[in-house]
């Protein structure tokens, strides 16, 4: 993943996060943590998994919602804010969170649950 000097920061700014590895993904990088996913790594900005739980404190600071694509949503996953990214203590805080988020039954594009 250090290929690129924004993906060399993150890993750099996760040192405090145990077993982070990546995978390719969506033309970026999925972070896991012992195998479960938390991260996005994508067009140098990284996004953290969320759930009921956690969605405020990132909608309270005005983040953005993850877009691969203009016609794709991924809900779960929303911008990391720049102070929580440049604080390695609080990222791995944050990314603990992002490694715990609870799985949400996938909506259709009008919004509905899938059943």
């Amino acid at each position: 993943m250090a290929d690129d000097p924004f993906d060399a920061y993150v890993l750099e700014q996760l040192r405090l996060v145990e077993g982070v590895s990546t995978r390719r993904m969506f033309g970026g990088r999925a972070l896991y943590s012992r195998d479960r996913i938390f991260g996005i790594v994508f067009d140098q900005q990284l996004y953290f998994r969320t759930d009921a739980d956690s969605r405020a404190d990132y909608l309270d600071r005005g983040m953005a919602v993850f877009r691969p694509k203009p016609n794709q949503t991924m809900t779960q996953y929303y911008e990391v804010p720049a102070e929580v990214l440049e604080d390695p203590a609080t990222l791995a805080a944050w990314a603990a969170g992002a490694a715990e988020a609870r799985s949400e039954p996938a909506r259709r594009a009008s919004g509905r649950r899938a059943e």
